[in-house]
């Protein structure tokens, strides 16, 4: 069968018939995928802000030259280097919900230094399961945002920041005058890199939890479901609401980027 099932309705071997949006719309309606969706605003929402806001504090920190900075850089970056499929598996662990005597990863940490309190489901929670998928999320990420924002730092000329040390301006004023503004193309690459992944996540969420948990289901799941369950009208279908997702977040990026570089 060659002909496209983003607008007809198909199951296994069946042959496809034209449906228009009704897909859409059928698939927009369920409880299911709007837990999906809810899921993914809340995952990209924490992820987006949680590296944003750790990449720039340890960019911040390191734009001072200090001892050991290499060192200090190459472990904030490592994360990074390892693929999501490697940290899902041992972040699976530390997620892991037994509590009490059968506690495991950091349940038995916080068990262990007397913070028992704080143990919880994690992953498994109905509610802010997701929210905990994105812990792992964040700290392989952030490494990546505090290179690009230290890239910016490191950009704004020292000749800059002299004159206005003459001009007397305190380190503060420097900072929030002038460099803090000229890192806005820096955050705006920033959202748009990590908000496109947080958008498509899959391998993570796959290696943390399983296909099938519906706390950390997002759209990225359930196209991989609908396409192990044969209903591959379905699974094209949330494939082209993630492209138009991404794209909505993408085009005005570029578009402004375009018109930038033509000035």
């Amino acid at each position: 069968m060659t002909d496209s099932h983003t607008f007809a309705q198909s199951s296994g071997a069946r042959p496809s018939k034209f449906v228009g949006l009704s897909n859409y719309f059928a698939l927009l309606a369920t409880k299911d995928f709007q837990h999906s969706l809810i899921n993914l605003i809340m995952y990209t929402v924490v992820f987006l802000l949680g590296t944003l806001l750790v990449g720039f504090l340890w960019a911040w920190l390191l734009d001072k030259p200090i001892a050991g900075e290499p060192i200090f850089r190459s472990t904030f970056l490592f994360p990074m280097a390892v693929s999501f499929v490697a940290s899902g598996v041992v972040w699976r662990w530390l997620l892991n919900s037994a509590q009490g005597d059968r506690a495991t990863g950091l349940n038995r940490l916080f068990q262990i230094v007397g913070l028992g309190f704080l143990q919880n489901s994690w992953s498994s929670n109905i509610t802010f399961g997701i929210l905990a998928i994105a812990l792992p999320a964040i700290w392989q990420l952030s490494g990546y945002v505090m290179a690009l924002f230290l890239a910016g730092f490191r950009g704004v000329s020292d000749d800059l920041r002299e004159a206005a040390r003459v001009d007397g301006a305190s380190e503060w004023q420097i900072y929030k005058s002038i460099i803090f503004p000229q890192l806005t193309p820096v955050a705006l690459s920033a959202v748009v890199i990590i908000g496109h992944m947080s958008l498509k996540s899959f391998d993570l969420i796959m290696n943390i939890t399983d296909q099938r948990t519906y706390s950390t289901k997002v759209p990225a799941i359930d196209m991989f479901n609908f396409m192990t369950d044969g209903d591959y009208s379905n699974s094209a279908a949330v494939g082209t609401i993630l492209l138009v997702i991404i794209a909505i977040l993408v085009v005005p990026y570029l578009i402004h980027d375009t018109r930038s570089r033509g000035k």
